[in-house]
């Protein structure tokens, strides 16, 4: 049997902030279907690599292959209708729209699915947002906001859905729903990039990572190999 082909390929990225370089060659992959992330230190590089990945910078060298496209120069807006869903750092919502109106606001089934997402599948995998469907996302809790980040992230159908500090700032319960649905989420076949700092749920889920040190991709591997380095658990993830 064939080994699946990658859905998101970087390769080799340099990006830098004016005269300031931050990443240094940096390499991710993620086939179909697989749970991945992005793991380091704060400063090492994760969320340029994702801002690179979706579009939002352009690396000065190498190269991002999305969905068997080339689209290291393309715009982000184009990349997402190739099917790349974001759920960015600090989750940001639209204060002003409603959890409704936050959730139809981008919602589309591009990619033509017969098992779209929909609001009611949306309500379904949160609860919470039911019940809060009226509500300004100014006047949601943290947890609430990002179930409405990924929510509505997941309304634009992608191939692969991107979180950027999945559970940063949110109490462990909360943490414990968000871990519960990624993985449903990852049961139904969804390519997923994560972000968090939470190790321990990460090794249960996830299919492989790749550690960031100083804009460097120093290590990457399955779950089991990483629980088996023990120097890059305590050297570059601080565990």
């Amino acid at each position: 049997m064939s080994a699946p082909q990658d859905l998101l390929r970087i390769s080799g990225i340099e990006v830098c902030y004016g005269d300031a370089q931050a990443l240094f060659g940096v390499d991710l992959s993620i086939a179909e279907g697989e749970f991945v992330t992005l793991l380091g230190r704060n400063g090492m590089g994760k969320t340029t690599t994702v801002r690179t990945a979706t579009g939002i910078l352009q690396a000065r060298s190498g190269s991002v292959h999305f969905a068997g496209q080339d689209v290291s120069l393309w715009p982000s807006y184009k990349i997402a209708r190739l099917g790349l869903g974001l759920v960015p750092e600090q989750r940001q919502v639209f204060p002003n729209l409603t959890t409704y109106e936050n959730l139809v606001a981008t919602a589309h089934n591009r990619l033509q699915r017969s098992d779209p997402w929909t609001l009611e599948r949306v309500y379904r995998l949160f609860p919470r947002l039911k019940e809060r469907t009226g509500n300004l996302g100014a006047n949601l809790s943290g947890g609430e906001q990002q179930m409405l980040a990924i929510g509505r992230a997941l309304m634009t159908n992608p191939r692969l859905l991107v979180l950027d500090e999945a559970t940063e700032g949110l109490a462990p319960l909360v943490r414990s729903e968000i871990w519960s649905c990624l993985e449903s989420l990852k049961n139904t076949g969804l390519s997923v990039l994560v972000i968090d700092k939470n190790i321990g749920p990460l090794l249960r889920i996830a299919d492989s990572h790749f550690v960031l040190e100083k804009g460097r991709t120093v290590w990457s591997g399955s779950s089991q190999s990483l629980l088996d380095q023990k120097d890059i658990l305590r050297e570059t993830l601080g565990v």
